[in-house]
């Protein structure tokens, strides 16, 4: 049996044989990773005999496993790109595509603040020697940063001293270690090291951040994925989501 939290590599690993009739497998965007737990926890509770599998990891890889075979029956994104490309690769039914809830990207550092950083007009001070963000290629973090900053005519500063991390965790650990002077992060991310990061100024993103979900279109789908879909979007699952920092899109 597995375990409920699914590494990226286990789920590779999954590519090899089938999920089990009564396992839903749930794959997340890795700002997802608390909320979407204790989701599947409510859900296997309301649903005897069901047991929820959730991995998690930047949107675009866990796109990637997707693609390659991986059984999953539920794909929740931290961006429209993601989702869209699983449209394009035709790996989602786009008739159940939907956005379920909406947050925003933050600039932090650590709670020492040792480069006396106030916003992101201080990111070319000469104490500011790294500043970590979500690689753009993989990670929705990274892409509303990249697009924010270049609107604001900031990106070059911060490209010169970037640190990419391969998901929005990454980037919030590197902050709170204070292996980088600062750092762009999911909001609902930063609130879960209050004790670590501080949260100095909202990006003004070039579109709102929204996430979008929906069933994986393939053999065998398990017949609990709607009710799961249905579960997130309903007033109980938005209170799990909200509890999280989330808001409703």
């Amino acid at each position: 049996m597995f375990k409920r939290v699914v590494s990226v590599a286990a789920l590779s690993l999954f590519l090899q044989g089938t999920a089990q009739a009564d396992e839903l497998v749930v794959a997340a965007a890795a700002s997802l990773t608390n909320a979407f737990k204790e989701l599947a926890g409510q859900f296997e509770a309301e649903h005897p005999g069901t047991k929820v599998l959730t991995s998690f990891a930047a949107s675009d890889v866990v796109l990637q496993q997707i693609v390659n075979g991986a059984p999953v029956d539920v794909f929740a994104s931290a961006d429209q790109k993601a989702m869209n490309k699983a449209e394009e690769a035709q790996v989602v039914d786009p008739a159940t595509r939907k956005n379920f809830v909406q947050n925003q990207v933050v600039l932090i550092v650590p709670s020492d603040n040792p480069a006396n950083v106030t916003n992101v007009g201080d990111l070319d001070k000469a104490d500011v020697k790294r500043v970590a963000l979500g690689n753009p290629a993989v990670v929705p973090v990274g892409r509303y940063t990249q697009a924010a900053l270049e609107k604001a005519g900031q990106w070059d500063v911060v490209k010169q001293r970037e640190i990419l991390g391969q998901n929005v965790r990454q980037v919030l650990d590197y902050v709170a270690r204070g292996e980088v002077e600062a750092g762009f992060v999911f909001a609902t991310d930063a609130a879960i090291m209050k004790d670590k990061v501080h949260v100095l100024e909202v990006l003004k993103t070039t579109e709102p951040v929204t996430y979008p979900i929906a069933l994986v279109q393939r053999e065998g789908r398990s017949d609990k994925a709607q009710a799961f879909q249905d579960f997130v979007m309903s007033e109980s699952g938005q209170q799990v989501l909200a509890k999280y920092g989330f808001a409703k899109p």
